[in-house]
């Protein structure tokens, strides 16, 4: 039985010995090579549209799919049908680290330092930037009015390192209730919930029922001086009205991690809108505890066991 693992990162491979499997290194850019097309276990991580929809069309003896992406959304596009091949995900992998870039999206928002390293590069000394500031502007997490829209294990990563700092946190979900401490409130409360909120960070999944969920009806709702931050999926986000209400002074700026299409071409309105900050893709690019997520799923799939992280047919 052949396990194919990409090169596009470094894996501890010996974790992975001592398997009944041979192990296969292979390129996400390009075609699988005809050698290994038979193989039965496929992990993938960052691979080009091309290469997944490739080896959907010819690896017919492909049975399960490790992806180490929070989302099946890059497998299921390639075309596999996960009532053909199981299809695992890395849900968890990235909590740490995308609540970490989000922390920083929010206090690079906060304090400006997008701004001070722009008159740094011109050796200039922005004293504007020091000093008193107004105090409905979102200048701190101190007392700052967050609210999660997404709130799945990412955002219980984040809310404690929130809390920590003063802010004041709240989720929004599908289902309400009370998670790790914080009150979720469903989705038909943001008419409510939008005006009192000082951030708005976004962890949607990328699906039709997600697409452009915060439209330009939603973004007059905020305060003026309001950031969105956006580290799920660039799909939940109508861009056109967030780069319009940010060029009228609608809100106060947006960092956004995640764009509908990627890379973000050089004509789209984003890079010159104001108070934008763009970060590209960069949240969760380090997928922590991946070599142990393979072999516990592993040692599962031999073991006829069910695996963790399988998506729903």
């Amino acid at each position: 039985m052949k396990l194919l693992y990409p090169t596009s990162l470094v894996l501890d491979i010996q974790n992975l010995k001592g398997f009944s499997v041979t192990l296969h290194p292979y390129d996400v850019k390009i075609p699988i090579p005809e050698e290994l097309i038979d193989a039965e276990i496929m992990v993938t991580w960052t691979n080009t549209p091309e290469n997944l929809k490739d080896a959907a069309k010819r690896m017919k003896n492909l049975r399960w799919i490790q992806s180490l992406a929070a989302g099946p959304n890059d497998v299921l596009a390639g075309g596999f049908d996960p009532h053909k091949t199981t299809i695992t995900t890395g849900s968890g992998l990235h909590d740490i680290p995308v609540a970490e870039h989000t922390l920083g999206l929010l206090l690079t928002a906060a304090r400006r330092f997008d701004q001070m390293r722009d008159y740094q590069l011109q050796n200039k000394w922005p004293g504007h930037l020091g000093g008193s500031f107004p105090r409905n502007d979102f200048t701190t997490l101190r007392d700052a009015r967050v609210l999660i829209w997404g709130f799945g294990n990412i955002a219980k990563t984040l809310a404690p390192y929130l809390i920590a700092l003063g802010s004041q946190v709240r989720g929004v979900a599908r289902q309400p209730g009370v998670r790790n401490g914080i009150e979720v409130y469903g989705e038909d409360k943001l008419a409510e919930l939008l005006p009192q909120t000082d951030a708005l960070v976004m962890i949607l999944p990328g699906s039709e029922t997600t697409r452009d969920a915060l439209n330009a009806e939603r973004l007059k709702l905020l305060p003026k001086h309001a950031w969105v931050v956006n580290v799920g999926r660039g799909l939940s986000v109508d861009e056109d009205a967030l780069v319009d209400a940010l060029e009228k002074g609608e809100i106060g700026g947006a960092a956004l991690d995640v764009f509908k299409t990627e890379p973000l071409p050089e004509s789209s309105r984003l890079w010159k809108a104001p108070n934008m900050i763009i970060s590209p893709h960069a949240a969760g690019g380090r997928p922590l505890g991946c070599t142990d997520l393979i072999a516990e799923n592993l040692r599962r799939f031999l073991a006829e066991q069910p695996l963790k992280n399988t998506i729903s047919n």
